[in-house]
Order: C-alpha cells, then sequence, then structure tokens
C-alpha cells in the first residue's frame, strides 16, 4: 500500500481516538490538518486501510460504519441508548469461549468480530438521574 500523505494523517487522527469514530466524523478531524481533502478520500482511505489490516471497520446492519485505529484483537461493547463503542480485550474472562467453541468445527480461524450491547456508564446515570457509574479500566471514554 503506498503510504500518501493524506493516508498518514488519516491515520495518525484515527489512532489517538477511542471513540470508533465514522468516517464523516474523521473527516471533520482530518480536515483541520489538511483542508483541501475531500470526503471521499477520507472513505476510499479508511476502505484501504481496513482490507490492508491496519485498522478495524465495525458495522452492523442498520448503523454506520465506525473505525477502530487498534487492530489487535479485542471485542467491542455499544451502547443500545447513545452509540458510544468501547474496546474490550480480547483476555477479558469469558471472551475465549469463543475460540474453544471453533475449535471443533476444523476451520482455520481467520477473525472473529463480536459486539457486545449495553448501556455505558453516561447513559445509565442519565437514566438514573445520578452520577456516572464508574467505569471499569477496560472501557474508553
Amino acid at each position: 500500500m503506498r503510504n500518501t500523505v493524506q493516508r498518514r494523517v488519516i491515520l495518525d487522527e484515527l489512532r489517538q481516538l477511542t471513540t470508533h469514530p465514522t468516517a464523516d466524523e474523521l473527516y471533520e478531524l482530518v480536515r483541520r490538518r489538511i483542508p483541501a481533502i475531500s470526503l471521499a478520500t477520507v472513505y476510499r482511505n479508511l476502505e484501504l486501510l481496513s482490507e490492508e489490516g491496519v485498522i478495524r471497520r465495525l458495522w452492523r446492519a442498520g448503523t454506520r460504519r465506525r473505525y477502530d485505529g487498534d487492530a489487535r484483537d479485542h471485542y467491542h461493547i455499544r451502547c443500545t441508548s447513545c452509540g458510544r463503542v468501547d474496546d474490550i480485550p480480547a483476555s477479558t474472562p469469558g471472551t475465549r469461549l469463543f475460540g474453544y467453541l471453533l475449535k471443533p468445527s476444523g476451520y482455520e480461524v481467520a477473525a472473529c468480530y463480536v459486539e457486545f450491547t449495553g448501556v455505558c456508564p453516561a447513559c445509565r446515570a442519565r437514566r438514573s438521574g445520578g452520577a456516572p457509574v464508574a467505569a471499569s479500566s477496560s472501557s474508553a471514554p
């Protein structure tokens, strides 16, 4: 893959975030550094970076694609109220179960995309009218 200035800036901005932005959100950040960049260029480069395995593309049917600058093995949890997406390390107890389930299939597993859903600490606090519930160390704001 050719490493253009635009691609480097897109990747740099994405890797600074833990919020798993959409292409539109990332475009707004990249434009601060490269005012002439187009949204199509951001989309094209995000797709190329994800095809190369440099970043991860996250999406579910009916939702907008989000991008993750961390291509290492890990899972995601999405808030069903606000849409926030946080990381869950692959080493979290219980997540190794997937490897054990796939082992008898005979498949050589190349990737596993799992998304947990729930309600984030901020939304839980809004619902209860209290202070945000403390997030575990594996959550990212």
